[in-house]
């Protein structure tokens, strides 16, 4: 089964994050042959991508993946847009994080703690926080230009952070679909008084 951990977002950031879509759209794609859009149903923030596992690692990963988090849930802010590869001719067109990237990446930490004794390949680059929003079908240098001149530099949503979920990915020709398997609450901890 192919796994991954995801921050989600609520319905009020997802419909703002659709129109923003819209509107790049309009200016980007206008006849819709360029990009392919993301469906903001579908959109999330991938915090440990572990790929392909077997399925009796998959239900200790569940098991790891249900138990609360001990960290404080927090708000993540997004903004300003932005193209990969940084150089060279576009494929995919993001979103980014300008509050809360921070906290994103100590939540990847703990999670990534959580998972080292069944996920023997964990990716250890810095995570890149972002949101993608749509990927090229056929680009060219220029779309790179007249994407990032679309870039409001506003704030487009924001979304609480109170969970982290574990997905199930299954891809196909109409595009990937996806199955929570298990959710992991944040909760802060705090001492007892006495």
């Amino acid at each position: 089964m192919r796994l991954f951990t995801a921050v989600d977002l609520d319905d009020v950031a997802r419909r703002a994050i659709g129109s923003e879509q819209r509107r790049l759209a309009s200016g980007i794609d206008p006849d819709g042959r360029l990009l392919k859009w993301i469906d903001p149903n579908r959109l999330h923030i991938t915090l440990i991508f572990l790929g392909e596992v077997a399925d009796a690692d998959g239900a200790r990963i569940v098991d790891l993946m249900t138990p609360d988090i001990d960290a404080t849930p927090f708000e993540i802010v997004f903004a300003r847009l932005g193209v990969f590869p940084p150089r060279g001719i576009p494929r995919a067109l993001w979103l980014g994080v300008s509050e809360g990237a921070r906290e994103l990446a100590g939540l990847e930490g703990l999670v990534k703690e959580r998972l080292r004794s069944v996920a023997l390949h964990l990716e250890e680059r810095p995570l890149s926080v972002h949101l993608t929003l749509a990927r090229w079908r056929n680009a060219r240098r220029s779309d790179r230009d007249r994407a990032l001149a679309m870039d409001r530099r506003a704030v487009i949503a924001q979304a609480r952070v109170g969970h982290v979920t574990l997905y199930h990915s299954r891809l196909s020709s109409s595009g990937p679909t996806y199955t929570a398997l298990a959710r992991a609450t944040l909760r802060s901890c705090l001492p007892l008084s006495s």
